[in-house]
């Protein structure tokens, strides 16, 4: 069982094996939050897994760790495996929430793509306190990765030995374009709608008309700015919005983007 919306991979390979894949949806109108309620209708004897994203892609949702008790404990009850991503964990913009791997049932899984920003390294770790399921979990990496690239690993143990530093960086870079976003949104509400993230460096706005975002997605794409729409996420009035990018990129994006709701407004207004 699987978030939606939700990163789109994870649907992909479940469908590639021919599994199943049942949703519980985050809906804006209840900040994106997981509905536990939503999710014990769903589950049934044939679930295997329910997997939760926090903080969220694309949405920036944030479980509380009472949040994340609840949903290990209901998982643990079940005996379904119980599957934490936290690939944006440790970065908040908010109130924090401990890792998952304090918890006796579930399994973590993390990279160094996101919240290390070192997606280059295509290395990732998880964590899980069963020995059986870690035997298994190794058994099956060795099918499809015998070894991972030596001197990416060194680097992958120095961004480790380092981390406190580039966690700071990203957070100070992520905060100072969350704070842009809030005045570029508190300025075009009349268009544009949004739940604030509460973590990682993603947000997942809609139009305000409620219209499909491909189209304007291409329009704003023309103009140097890019912006994933939400059809990819199977919410086609969405888009997703990415806030990690440092230096003087980012405030150009926003002005940018500016200009061209304006031009898009203004075309709308003649005709």
């Amino acid at each position: 069982m699987l978030p939606n919306p939700g990163f789109p991979a994870n649907a992909a390979l479940a469908e590639s094996f021919g599994i199943t894949v049942r949703y519980y949806t985050l809906r804006a109108e209840n900040q994106f939050r997981v509905d536990l309620d939503e999710i014990s209708q769903l589950v049934d004897r044939n679930t295997r897994l329910l997997l939760v994203n926090s903080p969220h892609n694309p949405t920036g949702a944030v479980l509380s760790n009472s949040e994340m008790h609840a949903i290990h404990d209901f998982c643990m009850e079940k005996r379904i495996p119980f599957i934490s991503d936290q690939v944006y964990h440790p970065i908040y913009h908010g109130p924090e929430s401990a890792s998952a791997a304090r918890l006796s049932h579930a399994t973590v899984i993390s990279d160094f793509s996101k919240a290390l920003c070192l997606s280059g390294l295509r290395i990732g770790w998880m964590i899980d306190r069963d020995p059986v399921r870690r035997e298994r979990y190794r058994n099956a990496r060795n099918y499809f990765t015998i070894t991972a690239n030596v001197f990416g690993e060194r680097l992958a143990a120095l961004a480790l030995e380092h981390n406190q530093k580039i966690y700071a960086r990203v957070r100070d870079v992520a905060g100072k374009n969350l704070a842009l976003l809030d005045e570029f949104f508190a300025q075009h509400a009349d268009l544009l709608r949004w739940i604030r993230p509460q973590g990682g460096m993603t947000a997942f706005p809609w139009l305000a008309d409620g219209c499909e975002t491909r189209e304007f997605c291409r329009k704003l794409a023309r103009r140097g700015v890019l912006i994933v729409p939400g059809d990819c996420f199977g919410q086609p009035s969405y888009f997703r919005l990415g806030f990690a990018a440092s230096g003087e990129h980012f405030p150009l994006a926003i002005r940018r983007f500016a200009e061209f709701l304006q031009a898009e407004s203004s075309h709308a207004t003649v005709h």
